[in-house]
């Protein structure tokens, strides 16, 4: 009886973590929004409490958008703007830091109540610990981009590299969260031994964490429109660039240069992962890693075809909002389910400690 209520408790909390996966990945896309909209600088002040609710009349509609106006991007980029097209930027900003701010009672409210139930176990506390201090940390990098990007009298956007490391961080606590939670709902007995595969995932894993670092790049450098064409860049394989820094600081920094490696990053993954499953698809029958390995092949090639509409679409705003989206969740479920398959085939099978 005392296992059955212990098997509960980790139960009910790996719900709870597993809901934390899925808000934290709208997080994520809301933050895809707010980038590819241009939204990211609109509201200046960072206000915990009162900054929760929208400016609730004209007077304030007007105080928020003046300040809006003493920032680098409404100068020199958004000097047409009227207060309607200040209304439609604000509100993705604003909705992302709500998002934002329901996470965190999502987190402390049952937190509180599992506490007081007394449903952690001892080798639960260290990892909520490192749980919640990434959490604390992604919001202050959060903040620091966009102060960055507030106080530089040059950026009209902040930096993609600010923004890269957010991004990475927020997949890195949605990483991990989905680990804990995975070790409290995978018996030990699912989990299977082999060294080739867990190889083969972990590189995997590496590789497609350069890629999504590659598509932060593309974002914040808005780097799509500059080649909307496939499957050359532009009438051409390799991108013609007169960027005096080639080959250095141009494969971070230049958009066609950032565009062909996203690209062929891309390729290159696609042939890992259907190599890997043809070598690997008749490994361990009957196991969870023989139901699911259909999810990852199945996934990269969606996400190829979504990631070629992305590139034809994007000189058009709205589509490539839309299909950036997309092509960003999809990228998130293929991290996600390489952690699964991580998680699932280890070197030695292990110990169930949750």
């Amino acid at each position: 009886m005392l296992t059955t209520s212990v098997q509960r408790s980790s139960r009910s909390v790996a719900i709870w973590l597993l809901i934390g996966v899925l808000m934290l990945m709208i997080q994520v896309l809301l933050g895809g929004i707010t980038r590819l909209t241009g939204s990211g600088l609109s509201i200046t002040e960072w206000k915990p409490i009162m900054g929760a609710l929208p400016p609730m009349n004209d007077a304030d509609w007007n105080t928020a958008f003046e300040k809006y106006k003493q920032i680098a991007q409404y100068k020199k980029l958004n000097s047409s703007f009227d207060l309607s097209d200040f209304k439609s930027i604000y509100f993705w900003e604003w909705f992302h830091r709500l998002w934002a701010r329901l996470i965190a009672v999502a987190f402390i409210i049952p937190f509180v109540y599992f506490i007081v139930k007394k449903k952690f176990k001892k080798e639960m506390i260290n990892p909520m610990i490192i749980l919640f201090l990434l959490g604390v940390l992604q919001g202050l990098v959060g903040w620091i981009m966009v102060m960055s990007g507030l106080e530089d009298s040059k950026l009209v956007y902040v930096s993609h590299y600010k923004l890269a490391i957010h991004f990475i961080l927020a997949m890195v606590l949605i990483c991990y969260t989905l680990w804990f939670a995975l070790g409290m709902l995978v018996p030990k007995e699912k989990i299977i031994a082999d060294s080739g595969i867990r190889k083969f995932n972990t590189w995997l894993i590496v590789l497609l964490t350069v890629q999504l670092i590659y598509g932060a790049f593309m974002a914040g450098l808005k780097a799509g429109p500059y080649a909307p064409t496939w499957p050359d860049i532009n009438g051409t394989f390799f991108p013609v660039t007169d960027d005096s820094s080639w080959p250095g600081i141009a494969i971070f920094d230049n958009p066609y240069m950032v565009h062909f490696i996203h690209r062929g990053l891309a390729y290159i993954i696609t042939l890992l992962i259907v190599y890997g499953w043809w070598k690997y698809i008749l490994s361990h029958p009957s196991s969870l890693f023989s139901k699911t390995k259909w999810l990852l092949p199945s996934l990269v090639l969606l996400q190829v075809i979504l990631g070629i509409f992305t590139v034809l679409k994007s000189p058009f705003t709205k589509k490539l909002v839309w299909f950036g989206t997309i092509h960003q969740f999809v990228a998130m479920l293929m991290l996600l389910s390489l952690v699964w398959m991580t998680y699932i085939v280890r070197k030695n099978t292990v110990k169930n400690t949750m």
